[in-house]
């Protein structure tokens, strides 16, 4: 497992990245026919760690579709990049689902594949109280050797993680670090000043702000096609370069832009045929992007500096 510290002599940054500082969550390669493409998994996984710098990926996160892969391609999914990256780079296997048996089956799964740590979303659509919800994470946590990444974006799932929740769950070994999307900094920096858990930032238009706060790196999406440029601007800030981390933040805000004018999935799919790289259709109910909205993305990507086909 990746694991990175500031360089002596380093700038304001945090000290201990748990998972490495550069992180994709993956989409699932597709098919023409809605299959996985396996074949087309391992390949993206090797440029993304390659060619994008990423010191780790999520497999089978909400980017990488796992509302709509059943469990066995989950497995398989993760056996392939596991395979394809061996030890150049940290596999974080998404298993969180609004089910704690469910959940805790996926971890053992995941365990057995051979992931490296696991990322666990706040359990979505029912809306559990915050005393169920660190009984979830907690019994996550208890069903494998595995580290854990808890995984807080009401805007999907409906419920936060309260800052108490969060300092009642740092006290498990194995839940180290929260991959934050969120948005609220106070919050972030009230439970890093208390706890030794690691906060990654989940949503890139934040990145640089959150370093500024102490989180230790990105799970970010646009990593698919500027991954290189986000190691970049991660390395200028821990040098105590910050003008160059602005710089390299305002120089990719089209690609900000451009990748959440649609849904994540919808718009790295899209991104990645214009890059001729392993992505294909998505599965209903989430749809690919029109022709115009391919069209802007292409506008926008460019803008950023993205060189595309």
């Amino acid at each position: 497992m990746t694991q990175t510290t500031t360089p002596e002599g380093g700038g304001p940054g945090p000290q201990r990245a748990p998972f490495g500082r550069m992180i994709t969550a993956m989409i699932t390669p597709m098919t023409r026919d809605g299959a996985v493409d396996y074949d087309g998994a391992a390949r993206l996984a090797d440029f993304l760690v390659t060619d994008m710098r990423n010191d780790g990926l999520v497999i089978s996160g909400t980017t990488g579709e796992s509302p709509t892969t059943s469990d066995a391609e989950k497995d398989r999914l993760l056996r392939t990049v596991v395979e394809a990256v061996g030890d150049r780079a940290t596999v974080i296997a998404g298993v969180g689902t609004n089910d704690t048996a469910h959940t805790c089956e996926l971890a053992r799964q995941a365990e057995q594949a051979g992931a490296d740590a696991l990322l666990v979303v706040t359990p979505y659509y029912n809306k559990p109280p915050q005393h169920g919800l660190v009984a979830h994470f907690k019994q996550a946590a208890d069903a494998t050797g595995l580290p854990v990444m808890l995984y807080d974006i009401p805007g999907r799932t409906g419920t936060a993680i309260a800052t108490e929740s969060l300092l009642q769950l740092a006290e498990h070994p194995r839940i180290v670090a929260v991959k934050d999307a969120k948005g609220d900094l106070g919050a972030g920096s009230v439970v890093m000043l208390a706890t030794g858990l690691a906060f990654y930032c989940g949503d890139d238009i934040l990145n640089l702000p959150w370093l500024s706060v102490g989180a230790v790196g990105f799970v970010s999406v646009h990593g698919h096609v500027v991954g290189d440029r986000l190691h970049e601007m991660i390395d200028a800030y821990l040098a105590g370069d910050v003008g160059t981390a602005l710089a390299v933040h305002r120089e990719m805000l089209p690609v900000y832009t451009g990748m959440t004018r649609m849904q994540g999935t919808v718009s790295t799919k899209a991104a990645l045929a214009m890059l001729g790289l392993p992505g294909g259709p998505v599965r209903p109910p989430l749809a690919a992007a029109t022709a115009a909205e391919a069209e802007r993305l292409r506008t926008d990507l460019v803008a950023g500096g993205v060189k595309l086909r």
